[in-house]
This record gives C-alpha cells, structure tokens and sequence, in this order.
C-alpha cells in the first residue's frame, strides 16, 4: 500500500527558501540530487502508449530516457534526450511542462503526475556538470542555412540541422546570443552562464557559426544571403518583437515600462549589479499590469529590486495564464496579487511621473428596521482595459444591527479598503449623507469643531468618518451623488448586493455601533 501511495505523489524538489531568494538573483529552483532524481524516475509507469510524449512539442522519448536513469545510467539519459532537443537544461526549467507532457501523464489523473521537467533539468545539468560530448553530426549535405535570431526557435532550428549534416550559421541582432534566453526571462529562474551560455556552447560543437551584431535587413538583407553569401535556405526566428501597451492615458509617463524593456534592462544589461552601469528605478511600489508567465518574471525581478509589487490582473486567480509554479513562488516571496482589477488610466504628476491608477466605486448600504434591524453594504469597482472591456470587483457584507447611514459609509470604505495601489477614484453613490460630507465641507467643519456639529452636538458615526479620512488620504476621490432606485444598473446591483447581505446568514456585529 505504502508503494501504491508514494507512487501518487511527486518527490519534493530543493528550492532556495522564500524570504532569502526574494533578496537574490540565485536560481529558486535547486531540483534533484541523485537520490531524489532516482525516485522520481521509479514513479513512471513506462507505458506502453506513452501519451507525455504526444504532450511533448518535441516529441522526446520520455519513458526511455527516465528508463536509463531508473538503471542509474544518467550519462545514457541524457544521449536519449539529445536526439531530440539541444536544449534540454532550458527546456527543463522553463518549458510548460504541467500544460504539456506532464499534463498527459496517466500518473496525473489520479494522483500527480512525474515530475518529467525536474528530471530533465537533473539529467542534463548531470551532463554539463560531468562533461559529457552529446554532439553528434551526420554526413555533410553540402547545403548552406542562414538562421536569422538565436532564440530559443533560431537556437533549436540551427542544432537539429546541424546535426543532419547542414552548415548553420546564425545571424543575431544583439550582442549576446540567446535571445529571451537571456534578454526575458530573469537570472533566478535561467542561469545564463551556468545554463544558457553552456547549451549555446553545445550547439556550437555541433559546428553552428554565431554573428552577432548583425540586423538582417539593415547590416544585411535576406536577398543578400542567398545571392551574395550563398545560403540555400533561411530560418526566420526573429522573436515576439515590439510590446503592446493598453492605450490608456498615461501609459507614456515616466516610471511606465514595457515589460520587454524592463527585463532586457536587468537582465541582459545586468541592472541588478551594482556594478554595471545600467541602472533601472523601480521606485517604492511597483504595478505589473497582466497575469502571465513574463508578469510574473517583471514581478518578482521588481521585488527583488526592492519594490512592493503588485500583481494587477483581470481575471480571477484560476484564469491566470502563468506557470502554477510562478504563481506558487510569487506569492512565497511576498508578490501580492489584485485580481479582478484593471487600470482605467495611469495618473501623472507635475513632472511626468506615474502616481497612481483610476478606478470607479459604485456603493450603496442598506438597514431592516432602522436603527434597529440588520443591515448590510454593497461595492462595486470597476475597471477598463486598453480593449474597452469592462471588468468589475464586487464587495458586501451583512451585520447583525447597524444602521442606514452607517452602511453607506462602510460600502466606500470597504471599497477604497480594496485598493492596495494609490488611486484617482469616482465614487458614486445615492447617500447624501455621504456625497455633501464631502461636496459641501460638512467634513471640514466637523474636524474644526472637534467633531461636533449644529448647536454643538455631536456627530454619529464618527468611527467610521475617521476610518474613511484614514482610507481616502491614499488617494484621489471625488463624490458623486446618484438617485436612488432610479434604474441606474451600477447602483441598483449595489442596492442588491447590499440587502441580499443584510438578509443573509453571515451576519457580523457592527463594533461600532452606539
């Protein structure tokens, strides 16, 4: 039975532990030593119609290559890894494994999947670390490939032709070959020395040339290399290109970075050094709009620049399109994730700096019987993306007895309490109450008399009016008042969420109640 339930479930990894690697560049991911390797490796069912290879891009003879590491022959598993990939260290650690061969893994449906990556990465760092000659060429074709960017697609192109007797040469834009190798994803989570400069220097053995510095059609143009330079066949890998912004305002602000710039800056250019002089500024707080796996990468580089960030996406967390695993590790370092939010348009101070993001808060409170019932409130943010597409964030809460007034304060607390980023915000709402505190300085008179109002009595509810001060200071509120029941679809799903509150089960007290 014991075997039985080991078998269901993967062998922990090493991992640098959170609160040291979110100060560091370091790789999170350790992987496997021989003997957690050789565990793993005994999980896999060996089957007969191996469905993670249908999963695999490439196509890897997966059960055959972990059949040699479960014989201990890790040199012949990395041989068996060779014939299909010349970058298996890479693909070890950043493939999509769960969504790929993992997620066909027959181990998965019932309990969790071989950990087909880890082992990958194990195997091929065993062969970097040991030395061992995987290059292997066939007889020469006699024909000529130019392959245009040394991504990953222009790196895996040129070793699979290489090794069938082709004469690759690759022409690289930048200085360095590698491409989102090593200009995207960060230092902690691919090693370029250790890792990315050795697999190129792999594909180098195989006889593959690398010029960098070359722009084909600038330097050179295509035209060129066939009829100047020889070339029976050209590979275009030229990579994702230039970045898509939201088309909000202020996306051109200074602080605002397209995350292609901001990565290549520190990885690529090495901002992260103090000794190179390439710095980056990221200020005190950092807003990563978007959700994936390049999101997280910005993320988690911010924090371990220094910054407080922020996930800003969207969508729920179950939509997010980034690995399980980047999600897992973001939020271990202390990366906080606002879900369900969306910039409107990004605030600029007078000298052109960010500040800040616009939101809209639609409240509205509601009470049974009036002082003396229960009651309960209801938010509604909402925010639009660069496509027009609105999205929203619904807040409530019921409590056991409280009062109108009360409600139509803690729904704009409650709402502004939701915004972890400073913010201009619109708050709309039906309470006159609350609107003329504000529009008409009933607040501003308050404060002066020491909280009291008219013939000096004493205002209500001054717990929650201080909570509110306390919230807006963060941002830039404006008030707008709404009538009631009027049809206006924002306040009548706020009036919804507040009743259905207010009559539900989930009742809490209202400590502040006199």
């Amino acid at each position: 039975m014991n075997n039985v339930v080991d078998r269901m479930k993967r062998t922990p990894v090493v991992e640098q532990e959170a609160s040291i690697r979110a100060k560091n560049f370091e790789e999170v991911c350790l992987g496997y030593d021989e003997e957690r390797a050789f565990k793993e490796a005994n999980r896999c069912l060996g089957c007969k119609n191996p469905k993670c290879v249908s999963g695999c891009p490439v196509s890897i003879d997966i059960p055959g290559f972990i059949s040699k590491l479960k014989e201990n022959n890790i040199e012949g598993a990395a041989k068996e890894i060779a014939k299909y990939s010349s970058l298996p260290a890479v693909c070890g650690r950043v493939c999509p494994q769960e969504t790929q061969c993992e997620g066909k893994c027959v181990l998965g449906i019932k309990g969790e999947a071989v950990a087909i990556g880890k082992l990958e990465k194990f195997t091929a760092d065993w062969a970097r670390k040991n030395d061992i000659d995987l290059s292997s060429k066939g007889e020469s074709k006699g024909k000529r490939v130019a392959v245009i960017g040394s991504g990953p697609a222009g790196l895996t192109c040129a070793g699979d032709l290489a090794k069938r007797g082709y004469d690759v040469t690759i022409f690289e834009a930048l200085h360095e070959a590698g491409g989102v190798l090593v200009y995207g994803i960060p230092e902690f989570r691919l090693p370029k020395d250790e890792v990315v400069k050795k697999e190129i220097e792999n594909i180098k053995k195989l006889g593959v040339k690398i010029e960098t510095n070359v722009i084909v059609g600038r330097t050179v143009t295509i035209d060129s290399l066939v009829e100047d330079d020889g070339f029976d066949a050209i590979f275009i890998g030229s990579g994702a290109g230039l970045p898509k912004f939201m088309g909000i305002p202020g996306e051109n602000s200074n602080g605002v970075f397209s995350a292609n710039e901001f990565l290549t800056r520190v990885n690529l250019m090495k901002a992260f050094k103090e000794e190179y002089n390439t710095p980056v500024k990221v200020g005190k707080k950092v807003a990563v709009v978007g959700g994936g796996n390049v999101a997280m990468d910005a993320a988690r580089t911010a924090l371990r620049l220094g910054a407080e960030t922020h996930i800003i996406y969207r969508r729920s967390e179950a939509e997010l399109p980034a690995r399980l695993e980047e999600v897992h590790h973001a939020k271990e370092e202390g990366v906080q994730f606002d879900l369900l939010t969306n910039p409107k348009e990004i605030l600029v101070d007078e000298n052109g700096w960010v500040k800040g993001m616009k939101v809209t808060l639609y409240t509205d409170g509601a009470a049974r019987g009036n002082p003396d019932g229960p009651g309960g409130y209801g938010a509604v943010l909402e925010y639009v993306d660069g496509k027009g597409q609105l999205h929203t964030k619904e807040l409530s809460q019921g409590y056991t007895k409280t009062t109108n007034n009360r409600m139509e304060l803690m729904a704009v607390i409650a709402g502004l309490e939701a915004l972890n980023l400073p913010c201009t915000v619109e708050v709309y709402s039906d309470s006159q109450y609350v609107v003329n505190a504000f529009n008409q300085h009933w607040v501003d008179g308050w404060i002066k008399k020491g909280w009291k109002r008219g013939k000096n009595e004493p205002v209500k509810n001054v717990d929650l009016w201080k909570r509110l001060l306390e919230v807006k200071s963060r941002h830039q509120v404006t008030f707008h008042w709404v009538k009631g029941h009027d049809g206006h679809p924002q306040n009548e799903r706020c009036d919804q969420l507040a009743t259905t509150a207010a009559d539900g089960n989930e009742l809490i007290v209202d400590e502040g109640l006199k």
